[in-house]
């Protein structure tokens, strides 16, 4: 079952190569289960029983399902759409010497760099059209190898291997086409969107890595492929959302954009998307804004952000004790300085829904001389404050265009999740 539930996993990421398009792929998971999809801009008709969805500039979304009885409280979980890359800037041909045509980028959040270079790249995200008098968007993704960030030989940078500093705008610029090609980039575009070149008015377009992803290890017991951080517990929170009864609580799918730059955008963690919608959903329920805090007061948040795996050839990096591993079961995460939403009682919590569950559970902590990153977890506490605890899925090379995680773990994440929202 686990090896399907990594093909399945794999599928889910090849299709959602940037977070609007995860977006998407999730629209579609939710359509076949019947979910009804609600425009933020429409008023609102709830029933009890019912179960719906919304989203937030196509790139962040928010599925819940309400009880038959009186609505007592929230059971959320929260990842993110979004995954270090390239964006493409404003008009990005750069011709080199009438031989060669680059594109412009830019960095999105904090990535490996080495790994991006010497391997086939591509193009997705969306644009923006004038349609019937409206702006609107439509997803593009350029299916096939385009791009590529070649690296300098070895012969004429003798130091590589000692260590080196990449510098975006040199290092880091994709090649695209001989000089011919230049003024074809909005062509291929326009194509692949299946609009005119004229009609493109904005975009917002990240690269990404074309190498599928794969199952491998002497017992096939690992798992390849860009994106693992967040899409593999957005994929699991949503598998284990429609899996669980969802009978008691109002079962919350939340999934959050840019947590690779701060969360600060009106998609974002910091934002009032999570409040709005819980508020909404507790006056569609017939309530006013003084059962909407009993509410949260009796809610509890997993926030699901993968983890740090010990790395076999690092083992010194990890802290002495609390070390996870692939295959081990899920991560719970601890800071003392808060940068994870863990207390001694959410941790409790989570523990004994893995126990339910019957799937194993590992903690971790950065080393006391280390400082690690943070989550969405506590961001999203400024605007909706419950009770909350931070896990997330073992794996190595985070923030690599190929990351690896275990094919056990997404499982364990499921059953989890499913016993959650019980």
């Amino acid at each position: 079952m686990s090896k399907e539930t990594a093909k399945e996993l794999i599928a889910f990421i090849e299709k959602s190569p940037t977070s609007f398009h995860a977006v998407k792929t999730m629209e579609e998971m939710l359509d076949g289960e019947g979910y009804i999809k609600l425009e933020e801009k429409d008023r609102w008709e709830l029933v009890p029983g019912g179960r719906y969805y919304t989203t937030r500039n196509g790139s962040a979304l928010i599925a819940f399902s309400l009880p038959e009885e009186e609505l007592k409280g929230f059971r959320i979980i929260a990842s993110h759409s979004d995954s270090p890359s390239f964006k493409i800037k404003e008009n990005p041909e750069i011709l080199v010497e009438n031989q060669y045509v680059k594109l412009n980028i830019e960095g999105y959040g904090g990535m490996l760099c080495a790994p991006w270079l010497d391997r086939p790249l591509s193009v997705a995200g969306r644009i923006a059209i004038k349609e019937e008098g409206k702006i609107v968007t439509r997803l593009v993704n350029i299916d096939r190898d385009l791009l590529m960030i070649p690296n300098l030989a070895i012969h004429m940078n003798r130091e590589a291997n000692n260590g080196y500093k990449y510098n975006p705008q040199k290092d880091l610029l994709p090649l695209f086409g001989e000089a011919a090609a230049k003024g074809n980039f909005q062509e291929i575009l326009a194509e692949a969107a299946g609009v005119k070149e004229e009609e493109i008015l904005g975009h917002d377009l990240f690269l990404y890595n074309r190498q599928k992803g794969t199952i491998w290890g002497a017992r096939e017991e690992f798992v390849s492929i860009g994106r693992l951080d967040d899409l593999q517990c957005a994929f699991a929170s949503l598998k284990g959302f429609l899996a669980g009864a969802k009978e008691k609580y109002g079962a919350v799918h939340c999934v959050m954009d840019n947590e690779e730059v701060g969360s600060g955008t009106k998609q974002g963690a910091a934002s009032t998307f999570l409040y709005d919608v819980l508020l909404r959903i507790q006056k569609g329920m017939g309530g006013d804004y003084e059962d909407y805090l009993r509410c949260v007061a009796d809610s509890f948040m997993i926030s699901a952000d993968n983890a740090h795996a010990v790395h076999p050839n690092y083992t010194e990096k990890a802290d002495p004790v609390n070390r996870p591993y692939l295959n081990k079961g899920i991560v719970i995460k601890h800071s003392a300085n808060q940068k994870y939403c863990t207390d001694g009682f959410s941790a409790a919590v989570f523990k004994d829904i893995c126990r339910q569950a019957g799937v194993p559970f590992q903690t971790f902590t950065n080393r006391s001389d280390m400082p690690g990153g943070s989550t969405l977890g506590n961001i999203s506490m400024a605007q909706v404050s419950v009770n909350a605890v931070d896990i997330g899925l073992p794996q190595l090379a985070m923030h690599s265009p190929y990351e690896t995680a275990g094919v056990e773990d997404t499982d364990y994440f499921i059953k989890a999740a499913a016993v959650f929202f019980e």
